[in-house]
């Protein structure tokens, strides 16, 4: 008697023709960027009030007037919105509080949704310095898209079958 083997499970692709999908757009991905970094900021509010309570002491570790503390705490400020963009997309499947406002999801480059490792990955890499630098080119195409091999796409453009 032979065994067959079981098939992995197909990826789902999200479009019918994923050559018809366009990205987002320059001014998109812009308005992405600064309502996410407007929650960022939120969240960091209330990450920095609880710091303070807890240890006045760490406190000024990571808000401190010395250059020293000052580079510590961008560089802890650079980590924490790498992976609050992550933690994101992770639980929203590929898009943040910008993404849901201007109607925009990440996908892998061949259509189907991103994972949850993926996300993860795309947010570490918004923490390498000049990340937002990298998005500047027509179309925009930024390192945690090229490196995680994704795309940031319009989500009307989904088939929602």
């Amino acid at each position: 008697m032979e065994e067959t083997q079981p098939q992995p499970p197909q990826e789902q692709h999200l479009f019918d023709d994923f050559s018809k999908v366009t990205q987002a757009s320059q001014g998109k991905r812009l308005a992405n960027y600064l309502i996410d970094l407007v929650g960022f900021y939120v969240f960091m509010y209330f990450f920095s009030y609880i710091v303070v309570e807890i240890s006045w002491d760490l406190a000024i570790l990571l808000y401190g007037e010395h250059e020293g503390f000052n580079l510590l705490g961008r560089l802890v400020f650079l980590l924490l919105y790498g992976m609050y963009m992550g933690l994101l997309e992770a639980v929203f499947k590929g898009r943040s509080l910008g993404k849901l406002i201007t109607g925009t999801i990440a996908v892998y480059e061949n259509g189907s949704r991103i994972k949850g490792d993926t996300a993860l990955l795309r947010g570490l890499i918004r923490a390498v310095p000049f990340n937002a630098f990298s998005a500047l080119g027509n179309p925009a195409h930024p390192w945690h898209d090229k490196w995680s091999k994704t795309w940031v796409v319009n989500y009307k453009d989904i088939n929602r079958s």
